[in-house]
């Protein structure tokens, strides 16, 4: 079968649109809006946490490529 994506535009769009679903018996999923994959987001999260502990390392511009 085909997927469909269906975009509400509000909370009320997305319980009619649950509830027609449900009604009609199609199964469905609901998934968060997200930009990143959030092992991604945890593992910058975490970098960030290091860095501010002080556990990065600095290299200067001028080494940078030697």
């Amino acid at each position: 079968m085909e997927t469909l994506i269906v975009r509400p535009k509000n909370q009320k769009q997305m319980a009619t649109v649950e509830a027609v679903l449900k009604a009609l018996n199609v199964a469905f999923q609901k998934e968060e809006k997200t930009k990143y994959n959030p092992e991604f987001v945890a593992k910058i999260l975490e970098g960030s946490k290091e860095i501010a502990e002080g556990k990065g390392t600095k290299i200067a511009l001028e080494d940078l490529w030697k």
